[in-house]
């Protein structure tokens, strides 16, 4: 999952039209409902039976790294079908209220072709990253978080004034204003924080998130260069949008 440590709100130049972030939002969702692992599919069964469906289902769509590097044609695709996976609730939330938050300015920036192609080329790039890293592991992975943090690491850059507002645990949730290059940065901090406690197997992808926003703020740079950001104005309409992740 994205976060776990803020809840974001971005204040918008306007009203911004979106339909890919919206359309990849419902896909998710979409996906995310018929399948197992949201348990109201009377199709997979209850109690072992859906346990045993949700483990086929993610190391089948999932990215399994020994498998990817075996050679598998099958494989070589789950890194873009393992995007509009997600495990848990919470992990759906939390995914698409960021893509929600961030997707939007980003998409209006880039446009919409654009877009959609940088957010599947960085997602299936950072899983296969993490895949990379961990090849000899069994473990399923799933999720859009690789792709989402290109989206960040693209609005780091794209949008580096934004204000964003963030409840951070360690100061009881109190509501502070900062900049996105306070914010984003100091989010990054934190993955490669936790990349680095972790040995083998992780259950959240740190690596994934890491290459996902190296992939995204390199991306949107070359891309776009300097000079060509824009500067986020204050949004006549008030209120902002929230991601608690």
């Amino acid at each position: 999952m994205i976060s776990n440590w803020t809840a974001s709100a971005v204040k918008a130049i306007r009203t911004p039209s979106a339909p890919m972030t919206y359309t990849l939002i419902a896909a998710c969702c979409l996906l995310f409902l018929v399948g197992p692992a949201a348990g109201l599919n009377p199709v997979y069964g209850t109690g072992d039976a859906l346990l045993a469906a949700q483990r086929d289902y993610f190391h089948r769509w999932g990215v399994v790294p020994a498998e990817l590097f075996e050679g598998s044609a099958r494989a070589v695709f789950t890194p873009a079908t393992a995007l509009f996976l997600h495990g848990s609730w919470v992990h759906l939330l939390g995914n698409m209220l960021f893509l929600y938050v961030f997707g939007v300015m980003t998409e209006e920036r880039m446009g919409r072709l654009q877009f959609t192609l940088f957010y599947l080329g960085c997602g299936y790039l950072a899983l296969l990253a993490y895949a990379s890293a961990n090849a000899d592991s069994e473990q399923s992975l799933v999720g859009a978080s690789g792709a989402i943090s290109a989206v960040l690491g693209a609005f780091l850059y794209l949008f580096p004034g934004a204000r964003v507002t963030s409840l951070l645990p360690f100061l009881f949730f109190l509501p502070l204003r900062f900049p996105a290059w306070v914010v984003l940065p100091f989010w990054a901090a934190l993955q490669w924080l936790a990349a680095a406690r972790v040995s083998q197997g992780p259950s959240v992808a740190y690596l994934a998130h890491l290459a996902g926003f190296g992939l995204g703020l390199c991306y949107a740079w070359v891309r776009f260069g300097e000079g060509k950001r824009r500067v986020a104005r204050p949004w006549k309409g008030g209120g902002g949008r929230r991601a608690d992740g």
